[in-house]
């Protein structure tokens, strides 16, 4: 069902719809049908009330801790890292340095290794699902990345008043919380 709506444009919206229509190759109707399917989705953003991933993403950028990376590039550090057998041992000694200092700030952080492991599927790392009690299932994009964040998860959380086992899969690994 269609329903026609009549709108006032002032000059700037006025403008604005003429220069997606002339980039878009869409009509005036479908352009502004797409605006407003946009702007539904992304209305806490443009509102001006950040979603919490949004607040969350921006708390991290403008720490200056973290930056944005394409995710194609960190595929292809770490399989450069991880190419021809075992990691560089000075690579791995870098990544146990930061994984160290990640465990005490966790620590003070986050409650349950749950608590990390939802973190980092929000940071991107990787896809986490959450089964019957303590236990994990974790989905990795690639066999490096497996290797590079099981190593993480396992060093960033021993200051954490839990345990974990980690069970090895081909591209997944299952994370059970064993509190203490």
């Amino acid at each position: 069902m269609t329903q026609r709506v009549t709108v006032s444009l002032d000059d700037d919206s006025s403008a604005a719809l003429e220069t997606l229509v002339a980039e878009t190759g869409n009509g005036q109707s479908e352009t502004v049908r797409r605006a407003l399917t946009f702007y539904a989705a992304n209305f806490e953003a443009a509102s001006g009330r950040p979603s919490d991933n949004l607040e969350q993403y921006y708390q991290m950028l403008t720490s200056g801790e973290h930056v944005l990376l394409d995710v194609d590039f960190l595929h292809a550090f770490l399989e450069h890292c991880y190419a021809g057998g075992d990691p560089d041992p000075e690579f791995v000694a870098a990544a146990d340095q930061v994984s160290d200092y990640h465990a005490r700030e966790y620590a003070r952080r986050f409650e349950s290794v749950g608590d990390v492991l939802e973190w980092l599927s929000f940071c991107g790392f990787l896809e986490v699902r959450r089964e019957a009690g303590d236990t994990y299932h974790i989905v990795f994009p690639s066999k490096a990345i497996r290797w590079f964040m099981t190593r993480f998860i396992e060093r960033s959380t021993v200051d954490m008043p839990a345990d974990i086992e980690i069970e090895q899969g081909v591209s997944k690994v299952i994370v059970t919380e064993r509190t203490e």
